[in-house]
């Protein structure tokens, strides 16, 4: 089979064993460090991806993308809003809330928690609680029964369970014959949930007729909530609708309330790429130190071959051949092993907090309790294509060096 010669010639001393091993030890060194940085690269990009997603999937599927509140006062006609909101083709669907902050209390435990009153078929169009029940149905609340859905995490941290009664305490006081004291009202736990973030430990819904009893709102809801069908447009998009209704109304989003940790986690994906990405310059650069000291082991050879005729161009294009092919295989190895990794490092971090009985991820620290990953072959591709050109340039100098050697100077010595 017909090959170039200047390939054939850059394979050969590829593959040749070398009387100086040290060459051949800087040449794996090389394209070990390569394949390490790409790899890295890959897995790391994967998981900043993974968490992006579930913040999106997970946080910003339970906290509403936009919501329109009434200005003082409760909205009464909010069904005429939600029909209008609704008419926007950018909404996917609306459902109404009163919210209530205040605390739990179980068995001597008191904690701290944001209560939602909702409608459970409207919210299950807005949120994906109802998708992510551990015990009891999302149905259970039901009006008048005083039902109350907690997050696992808050669950566990009361000690409540299924049927068990919690009292809410709110901050805003009643006058009695006793005087002025806080507003209680006892709950059965129907229901727990579980997304695997943060607002498991803060988070409870109520059925939203027993919130409005509860903070003695007599006609209407507190707001509105809005799912759009792209939520990066929600901002935009809610100031928009709110300004073609009737009326005073105050609009808040999720840029808000979650606006800094997605901006976070988006900045430590361009700065982690970065610094991984400088690795893997590095690394490629390696090439041109193992090529160098090819170089002046082959000074014969090159002075030989220029003396049967090889043109400059032909010995650059040889020792070219030598140093791509190292940063192909770095590269191609990297690649695979990066995507693998990419695959299984949810299920294989699992195993080994199963195996060590710990857990790196907990929801009391981070908003989800997991590692996750998501492979984007847009980001495969574009560290390959990177990783190959580095290592395409990285042979240009040495290369360039072989070609300018002198067949008398090589020689002289020999």
């Amino acid at each position: 089979m017909f090959r170039p010669f200047s390939i054939y010639i850059g394979l050969r001393y590829t593959a040749a064993k070398r009387s100086n091993h040290f060459i051949s030890f800087i040449s794996l060194v090389s394209m070990l460090g390569l394949m390490l940085g790409v790899a890295a690269l890959i897995l790391v990009l994967s998981v900043m991806n993974g968490f992006d997603r579930e913040l999106k999937d997970r946080i910003l599927g339970m906290v509403p993308h936009a919501s329109i509140t009434g200005y003082q006062k409760p909205i009464e006609d909010w069904h005429l809003v939600a029909d209008i909101v609704e008419q926007d083709v950018r909404v996917i669907a609306t459902a109404p809330f009163i919210s209530a902050q205040g605390m739990l209390t179980y068995g001597g435990q008191v904690r701290g928690v944001l209560v939602q009153g909702i409608d459970p078929v409207a919210e299950s169009k807005v949120s994906i609680v109802s998708e992510h029940m551990l015990k009891g149905e999302w149905n259970n609340l039901e009006s008048g029964e005083f039902g109350i859905v907690l997050g696992d995490l808050l669950a566990r941290y009361l000690g409540a369970r299924m049927g068990d009664k919690v009292t809410l305490v709110l901050p805003e006081a009643s006058i009695s014959v006793a005087g002025v004291t806080p507003r209680l009202k006892r709950f059965t736990v129907v229901g727990t949930f579980s997304v695997g973030a943060e607002l498991d430990s803060s988070l409870a819904y109520i059925h939203i007729d027993d919130a409005a009893r509860l903070k003695r709102i007599k006609a209407g809801v507190e707001g509105v909530r809005v799912t759009f069908t792209d939520l990066f447009k929600a901002p935009i998009a809610a100031r928009e609708i709110a300004a073609q209704l009737d009326g005073y109304f105050l609009v808040s989003d999720w840029t808000r309330t979650h606006g800094n940790l997605f901006q976070a986690i988006q900045m430590e994906k361009k700065m982690i790429g970065l610094l991984l990405f400088l690795i893997v310059f590095v690394a490629a650069f390696n090439i041109v130190s193992t090529l160098v000291m090819v170089v002046t082991d082959k000074k014969s050879d090159i002075a030989i071959l220029r003396t049967l005729g090889a043109t400059p161009g032909l010995i650059m294009r040889i020792f070219m051949v030598q140093g791509v092919v190292i940063g192909f295989a770095g590269t191609l190895i990297g690649t695979a092993l990066g995507v693998l990794l990419a695959l299984t490092v949810t299920d294989l971090v699992a195993w080994v907090e199963q195996v060590l009985d710990m857990q790196f991820l907990s929801s009391d620290v981070y908003f989800i309790s997991y590692l996750p990953s998501q492979l984007n072959w847009n980001d495969v591709v574009m560290i390959a294509s990177s990783a190959l050109i580095i290592s395409f340039l990285a042979t240009l100098y040495p290369a360039w060096r072989a070609s300018k050697t002198q067949p008398a100077e090589a020689l002289r010595y020999e």
